[in-house]
């Protein structure tokens, strides 16, 4: 098992992210977490460190009910931006829909990895990692 350089958590809900890093800090499968509250903030850091692999995130939890730019919004900008740097980035959606249609359009995206029904548990994410 490696551990995770980078996670990014795309959430606009404050009290899903402090919950969601706790736990995530508590395994300690990772060294840095950086959080935005919407899809464009991570789009346009994406953006700025397309040439730094090193500040590009190995994992990205988005949510998909957000403000400014969702979730669908940003995994379409994101695939414009796909290079070799970008396809190294894991992309679980992480959302409280239990919509059928929600999980059939994530698996048809080849960058989404899987669709997490929140919260995330420390079960959960150390499985997650242990996967990759």
């Amino acid at each position: 098992m490696r551990k995770i350089e980078l996670l990014a958590l795309v959430d606009d809900d404050d009290t899903f992210v402090f919950i969601t890093k706790r736990i995530i800090e508590k395994t300690d499968y990772v060294k840095e977490i950086k959080v935005f509250s919407n899809g464009l903030e991570a789009l346009n850091y994406l953006k700025e460190n397309l040439n730094s692999e090193y500040n590009l995130p190995d994992v990205i939890f988005l949510d998909l009910s957000m403000p400014i730019m969702d979730g669908w919004q940003f995994l379409d900008e994101f695939s414009h931006l796909e290079s070799e740097r970008t396809q190294k980035i894991i992309i679980y959606i992480c959302s409280s829909s239990i919509s059928p249609h929600d999980l059939i359009k994530a698996k048809k995206m080849s960058s989404v990895s899987d669709f997490i029904i929140k919260p995330v548990t420390k079960d959960k994410f150390s499985e997650l990692v242990m996967s990759l």
